[in-house]
């Protein structure tokens, strides 16, 4: 690092300056997804100045619905899709958009088409805003294969053909961890500079954590595997018990996970057999980072990555985190069945 007597870094690795590196080692790269992800980029800090000043600026609605300027105030989960779904339209580098937000595809006006597709969920953890609890947006991104007009069939593809994820976190700092398939990286924004800066280089996930991630509440309604499996960490034969940990806000807890290791899990219940969390853009780009950091995320049968979607919202069963301790659910899950 090259510092001046100011203690200020003159040599700084941001999350542009990253991504153009990155770009140079793939000869064939025509720089457009380095300009898909600035503008991904855009939008989670757009969000996260939302976030930061939501109370403030009324965007919670409870103050009306229109501002001095009688103008409609937008709630933030609203505020943060539009934002999403305009910087990535004007990129010029999108041709079909899957928003968790919106019921059907998003397909980009022609003059503005590019080659990628993205699925995003931009406010996971909505339901937490108004307790400040961290919450964040997260993308995947896949390559349209032919060069006819997009269909929804280019966002139906198995998490193994993303060329690109990742998740904006909106915690105590706001960060920034992508995977474009060579690894993961972590950047924090410095809000001094308004950029976001390289502050954890190659992210591994630890082979074994010691602590699980679940929504206890719902323990009833769990298959005997996974009832199993918990009870096993709760009360260990030997060893020391794991310790819980659940936010209730997907990117908050995986990115716990990615840090400490350890298992995260959504599974399948009695009322929602299918599971609950989206396999497009909260699964796939999910297991894609886990996987890039040595991890593993799994559906309780297959990988998660080898999931072929049927339908744009499509809900799935997950369980991620720490080899081992994913590897001990599945074969819980396979003594039980």
């Amino acid at each position: 690092m090259t510092s001046t007597n100011q203690g200020i870094d003159t040599n700084c690795m941001t999350l542009t300056r990253f991504v153009l590196a990155e770009q140079r080692k793939v000869p064939t790269a025509t720089g457009d997804l380095s300009q898909l992800l600035n503008s991904i980029q855009s939008a989670v800090k757009a969000v996260s100045s939302a976030v930061r000043k939501a109370g403030i600026a009324k965007l919670f609605g409870i103050a009306g619905s229109t501002n001095v300027q009688g103008e409609e105030v937008k709630k933030l989960d609203v505020l943060a899709n539009d934002l999403f779904i305009n910087m990535l339209r004007s990129s010029f580098t999108t041709c079909l958009l899957v928003s968790e937000e919106n019921e059907t595809v998003i397909e980009v006006e022609a003059e503005k088409q590019g080659k990628y597709v993205v699925c995003f969920d931009p406010l996971d953890g909505s339901s937490n805003i108004d307790c400040l609890v961290s919450i964040g947006s997260i993308f995947s991104i896949y390559k349209k294969t032919h060069n006819d007009t997009p269909t929804v069939k280019d966002a139906l593809r198995p998490g193994n053909e993303l060329v690109a994820a990742g998740y904006g976190l909106y915690g105590s700092a706001t960060m920034m961890v992508l995977s474009t398939g060579q690894g993961v990286n972590g950047f924090t924004l410095d809000p001094a500079i308004g950029e976001f800066l390289l502050t954890d280089p190659n992210m591994r996930i630890p082979s074994r954590g010691k602590i699980y991630s679940i929504n206890e509440g719902y323990a009833s309604l769990w298959e005997d595997g996974v009832k199993a499996y918990v009870d096993s960490k709760k009360y260990p034969k030997t060893g020391k018990p794991y310790g819980a940990r659940y936010v209730g806000s997907m990117v908050a807890d995986v990115h716990r996970t990615l840090k400490y290791g350890g298992v995260f899990m959504y599974p399948a219940t009695k009322d929602a057999p299918k599971g609950k969390l989206r396999l497009l853009y909260e699964c796939n780009p999910m297991a894609y980072i886990i996987t890039q950091a040595g991890g593993m995320a799994t559906n309780g049968k297959i990988n998660t990555l080898d999931v072929m979607p049927e339908s744009i919202h499509q809900r799935a069963p997950i369980f991620l985190g720490s080899k081992d301790d994913v590897q001990e659910v599945m074969d819980m899950i396979k003594q039980h069945s």
